[in-house]
């Protein structure tokens, strides 16, 4: 189990989490999990997949990231859990406004992705970034919403 204190930081906080799955890469493995969570009513609101020769590490953002951890250790599925910066978009045109004001504040951008669904239809780009709290405050101050774990959740 790769799951320590360091990766489970902020886990009952109002942020968004980014469960990291590490699976064999095998036929059927990623369908696996996804049932197991869909049993669990549990979504999937955001994925992820990075696949080498033997291994596939999955990044998913989904509705319930308590719950899914009695499932990861049910399972013995091996995960790493980080905090996201997640962001709504209004519309496509304001990803270049977002990238520079990460870029003038010299956030990196470790990793991001689109959300599957969100709330009223709206956009939403799921961010690793190397410090949440000053992308946080630069987003904001730029006029991004920012959401929570609530936010996406149902």
């Amino acid at each position: 189990m790769f799951e320590s204190s360091h990766t489970t930081e902020r886990l009952s906080g109002s942020g968004v989490n980014q469960f990291s799955i590490f699976l064999a890469n095998k036929v059927g493995a990623l369908r696996e999990v996804v049932k197991q969570l869909n049993e669990g009513h549990i979504d999937v609101l955001a994925i992820n997949v990075q696949d080498s020769a033997d291994t596939a590490i999955v990044r998913i953002v989904v509705s319930d990231p308590e719950s899914v951890q009695d499932i990861f250790h049910r399972h013995d599925i091996p995960y790493a859990v980080c905090e996201l910066c997640v962001v709504e978009l209004k519309e496509a045109a304001e990803l270049g406004k977002l990238l520079a004001a990460l870029l003038q504040a010299e956030v990196n951008i470790f990793g991001s992705y689109a959300l599957l669904a969100r709330p009223e239809g709206k956009t939403a780009l799921a961010l690793h970034v190397e410090d949440n709290e000053c992308a946080s405050a630069v987003l904001k101050s730029e006029g991004f919403t920012l959401l929570s774990q609530s936010d996406i959740s149902r």
